[in-house]
């Protein structure tokens, strides 16, 4: 029998050697998809009228994704039971992490950086962020690229874990489900800003603790940044996504944050950090960082797998 730190530890492992099992999975789709799809299809039918109304509905969806995912897990951890057919749960537990494929895309922005191609670099970085790419330099190309990975970090890595260890199969669903809606509709813009409401504040909730322990995971494996992310974490929108990017900006002692556009309107977004702004040997340098910090949560959840 596996325990549920073994699984987890297995399935952090298989993700990062293999990443997405699309052998597996590939003719269904990944859960991330279907999870997206039953968003986009409540929306479409819900998400009209009034404030009052379209932030009842907003809950209402947030219930019935969140639930419906942690249910299906349920199923499935009961299905496995204790022999063999735990590792089909190891496996729906690789498509909830996403140390691979999010170093495999920032990768693919550092490379056209180093190489003077910023054309290649803003193809690549628009596949990760929602700002617009089309007027940025070598330096907010960086910015971008550092950003996501610290803030997916926390999303695609540290917080799925964390609510595996917490709850199995169920806590991991859940948390992406949420994570995705968040995603989709969590925006303050006039269509999502009261149906999206309950989505925004239920992620800002499961990623509370996962944040924060995503920023020690940054600064121990940086060996640095402490003073920048305490300093600077509560400056950003977010009430977690400060705190990997500031742990990043500090390690590496570069500026982040910085005024943005999306859809052609600006915001202004808080400066994270001091220095000089990063470069593409930045962006190669949080890779390292990156990479050790998922090597350190391995070691933490093998600590936690050794104690029980």
């Amino acid at each position: 029998m596996l325990a549920r730190p073994e699984q987890l530890l297995l399935a952090l492992i298989a993700e990062a050697a293999i990443g997405y099992p699309a052998g597996m999975f590939g003719a269904i789709g990944h859960p991330v998809t279907w999870i997206g799809a039953g968003i986009a299809s409540l929306e479409r039918r819900w998400n009209h009228g009034g404030p009052a109304r379209r932030r009842a509905m907003g809950v209402l969806l947030v219930l019935i994704v969140a639930g419906g995912a942690a249910a299906i897990g349920w199923l499935v951890e009961t299905w496995a039971g204790e022999g063999a057919a735990v590792l089909v749960v190891v496996a729906i537990t690789t498509t909830g992490l996403a140390q691979r494929s999010l170093d495999d895309h920032v990768r693919a922005v550092a490379r056209p950086l180093l190489a003077g191609d910023p054309g290649g670099a803003r193809a690549a970085v628009a596949m990760i962020v929602g700002r617009d790419t089309a007027a940025l330099d070598e330096q907010r190309l960086a910015v971008a690229a550092i950003e996501s990975l610290a803030e997916s970090f926390c999303d695609g890595v540290v917080a799925p874990a964390f609510w595996f260890l917490v709850a199995g199969l169920p806590g991991l669903l859940l948390c992406k489900a949420v994570n995705t809606a968040d995603s989709m509709i969590g925006h303050r813009d006039a269509r999502y800003l009261h149906f999206g409401w309950a989505a925004a504040r239920t992620d800002d909730g499961v990623n509370f603790l996962p944040a924060r322990l995503s920023g020690l995971l940054v600064c121990i494996a940086g060996m640095g940044g402490w003073r920048i992310m305490l300093r600077d974490a509560r400056h950003h929108a977010s009430p977690n996504g400060g705190w990997p990017e500031a742990a990043m900006a500090g390690v590496l002692q570069r500026r982040l944050g910085g005024p943005v556009t999306y859809d052609g309107e600006p915001a202004h977004r808080a400066w994270l950090g001091d220095g000089l702004a990063p470069g593409a040997e930045d962006v190669q340098r949080s890779l390292w960082v990156y990479r050790r910090a998922c090597l350190l949560l391995w070691l933490m959840v093998g600590g936690v797998a050794w104690r029980l």
